[in-house]
């Protein structure tokens, strides 16, 4: 039996617009500087505090922290789907991966709540048989405490889990997990990062994972 764990931003989901927009709208609200959309990618995908940390002037990270990334989660609770959308060719990949019956999860680093509402929201007609997203107890991705504990509720094993992400935390979150890793390069991080961290395989479009399931299947 076979599974897919996927990333959620930067892999099922275009999200950076969105994500940067209530981090700017943030800083500027607290007098901060603001950053511009690629700057902003380079600091996606280890979770708020980091986004928060990363964008925050070096003298200002300890005394203002807090208060932005209040402001920052605040602001984007509220505006999760403006211009988030699927990236092309996913919708149609999970559509053959429910015709050939194999499990969908989803491990972000994301906020665990604004998680399960964007997958609810942007792919209700899809069943993710779990979702998992930043909440305490457990560890940020790269740990692959998250990972495994998926395994265990979907009742298979590691090493018939696919894994598809496309930041170099995903990629040793699959490793450590005893998981096949596959990058995706439609997302915010580079092809060298992702060899860098151990990607058993590159994709550059969503279709092509399904030739992968197909070999383990």
């Amino acid at each position: 039996m076979t599974a897919v764990i996927f990333d959620l931003d930067g892999t099922l989901i275009d999200s950076l617009a969105d994500i940067a927009a209530s981090l700017n709208h943030a800083l500027a609200e607290a007098g901060l500087p603001t950053h511009t959309i690629d700057e902003v990618r380079g600091l996606v995908g280890y979770g708020a505090s980091e986004l928060v940390r990363g964008a925050l002037p070096p003298e200002h990270r300890d005394a203002r922290f807090a208060d932005v990334l209040a402001r920052y989660r605040a602001r984007y609770r509220s505006h999760l789907i403006v211009e988030t959308r699927p990236y092309e060719g996913i919708v149609e990949v999970l559509e053959a991966l429910d015709a050939r019956g194999i499990a969908k999860a989803v491990l972000t680093n994301k906020p665990h709540a604004a998680s399960v509402e964007l997958v609810e929201q942007l792919f209700a007609r899809f069943r993710f048989d779990a979702v998992l997203g930043q909440k305490d107890g457990i560890p940020h991705k790269p740990d692959p405490t998250g990972a495994l504990e998926i395994a265990r509720a979907l009742g298979v094993p590691p090493a018939s889990i696919v894994f598809v992400g496309d930041g170099d935390t995903d990629m040793r979150t699959a490793r450590s997990a005893g998981m096949l890793a596959v990058g995706c390069l439609w997302g915010f991080r580079d092809r060298a990062a992702l060899e860098a961290a151990g990607a058993h395989h590159l994709i550059a479009h969503p279709r092509e994972l399904l030739p992968i399931i197909d070999s383990r299947s």
